[in-house]
């Protein structure tokens, strides 16, 4: 016997049945990619096959969000799907509560990120300079550095001179570092007509005048980048998070409708 209530007086029609299923099995599918990348990522790293290695970051490790997202939305799409399938009211309810609880953190996150703007922008340059002492410890936070730097055309979380956190790059005359008083790769401005990407043109940059920095890298930090991006983009990501918005409700609507809750 199955644990959950099969569906008797209300029973689901073939459109909304398929159309539940449908929007669970992307779900699943999406959360299967992320974990296979979060999996696959690790292994690049040797990470599976020494697990102690997980803690030995002093940064942000960008494949834990990769398999913490992909966890829940492969345990929820996977409830969701055999729910569907099924007729089972116990796993549908268990897929909407879950979807529930998320919409509303992302609404309250919403909000909160609003209210508290300045408290949110002091924890993002925290957060950014905190992995930018740990820019050298692992790949994958390198390269996520990079790209952001690369793509908001920035450099640290207020300028350059947010690179002496790193022991590597700092400007201490104890430093022995062939890259002292210089900055990664990516935030040097590009030039079109170079194919190769020179990954010294950052080497001894601050111990240059500011004036003669600004031909060679990004003055601008990524915090008022991304500042800047948002209020660019704002109609774009908020029509994003509308959408994904309405898709949680419509199909936690339809679930609730249709098992009689």
């Amino acid at each position: 016997m199955m644990s959950g209530k099969h569906f008797k007086a209300h029973e689901v029609s073939c459109c909304i049945k398929y159309f539940i299923f449908g929007f669970n099995i992307i779900f699943w599918l999406l959360g299967v990619a992320f974990l296979g990348i979060g999996l696959w990522a690790w292994s690049e790293k040797g990470v599976l096959s020494n697990i102690s290695s997980i803690t030995d970051l002093g940064g942000f490790d960008p494949v834990w969000l990769f398999l913490v997202v992909g966890g829940v939305m492969f345990i929820l799409g996977f409830a969701g799907c055999i729910g569907a399938l099924r007729e089972n009211s116990f796993l549908l309810k268990f897929f909407s509560v879950f979807l529930g609880i998320i919409f509303f953190l992302e609404l309250t996150a919403g909000v909160l990120a609003f209210v508290f703007k300045d408290w949110i922008k002091d924890q993002l340059n925290f957060f950014i300079n905190n992995n930018i002492r740990a820019y050298r410890d692992d790949i994958d936070l390198q390269n996520l550095i990079d790209f952001t730097q690369e793509y908001w055309e920035c450099c640290g979380a207020f300028g350059a001179d947010d690179w002496n956190l790193n022991i590597y790059f700092n400007c201490t005359d104890s430093n022995p570092s062939r890259e002292k008083c210089g900055v990664p790769f990516s935030c040097c401005t590009k030039d079109p007509a170079e194919d190769v990407i020179n990954t010294q043109c950052g080497y001894d940059i601050r111990a240059k005048a500011d004036s003669e920095q600004r031909t060679f890298i990004y003055i601008k930090g990524c915090v008022p980048q991304f500042e800047k991006w948002l209020q660019d983009n704002l109609t774009v990501v908020a029509g994003i998070f509308i959408g994904i918005a309405l898709l949680q409700v419509g199909n936690t609507c339809l679930i609730h409708k249709y098992t009689g809750v």
